[in-house]
């Protein structure tokens, strides 16, 4: 194989810090999502479970994946970023993920709280998601990105295996 048909192409860095306004313009589409899950509770909880449950395969894919294959970031990326000018502000990864996590976690419970008929405990965890999409969205605030920190230092400090008694 020649050294010319070798693809150089080089993929981004999952790791390396991403512009601010993607994971805010998810944030925006996140909460669009959630508001729509919390009316539609409201007549068919059916259409909440399912509203909520694709929203948690897009919180799960930006867990593992990290927010440039997150759904709403390639968005971001292929429509939104080439019209808003150069990238001025960006922020790690690590903490993102982690805020996906977290979404992932609320749209869980929401989804099984609608799925065994108590639509008052999917419309709350949905609700909490919404709050913290929102907030991230409005105000640039990332309820994840601030726990992530604390998380982190929580899972470095955790103990290793006890050593067996002599």
């Amino acid at each position: 194989m020649s050294s010319d048909s070798v693809n150089t192409t080089r993929r981004p860095d999952p790791l390396a810090p991403v512009d601010v306004r993607g994971p805010r313009f998810a944030a925006w589409v996140t909460t669009v999502v959630l508001v729509i899950v919390l009316l539609a509770a409201v007549v068919s909880p059916i259409l909440a479970a399912v509203l909520i449950a694709a929203q948690g395969v897009v919180f799960a894919i930006g867990a593992w994946l990290g927010p440039r294959r997150h759904p709403y970031g390639r968005i971001f990326a292929a429509l939104v970023a080439p019209r808003v000018g150069p990238t001025v502000e960006t922020e790690p990864t690590a903490p993102l993920r982690f805020a996906q996590l977290l979404g992932l976690i609320f749209s869980a419970v929401g989804l099984l709280g609608f799925l065994a008929g108590s639509t008052v405990v999917g419309a709350i965890f949905a609700g909490f998601a919404l709050f913290a999409a929102f907030l991230n969205a409005a105000f640039g605030i990332c309820l994840g990105c601030r726990i992530y920190p604390l998380a982190a230092r929580l899972r470095r400090s955790a103990p290793a295996e006890a050593p067996a008694p002599n």
